[in-house]
């Protein structure tokens, strides 16, 4: 249950960037930021690897 916390965060996050950005400023923040989960992920696996 602990990670229920996070998830409540990000709910939080998410709900405060769509009062004050527009759906276009959404959109591009959303793909960058799946574009930096890629990188991340990525990472993580080339870092266990060695």
């Amino acid at each position: 249950m602990s990670n229920c916390t996070n998830l409540f965060y990000l709910s939080t996050i998410s709900c405060q960037l769509s009062e004050c950005l527009s759906t276009d400023e959404l959109t591009l923040l959303a793909a960058d930021l799946v574009v930096l989960s890629d990188m991340l992920a990525n990472l993580a696996a080339r870092k266990s690897a060695l």
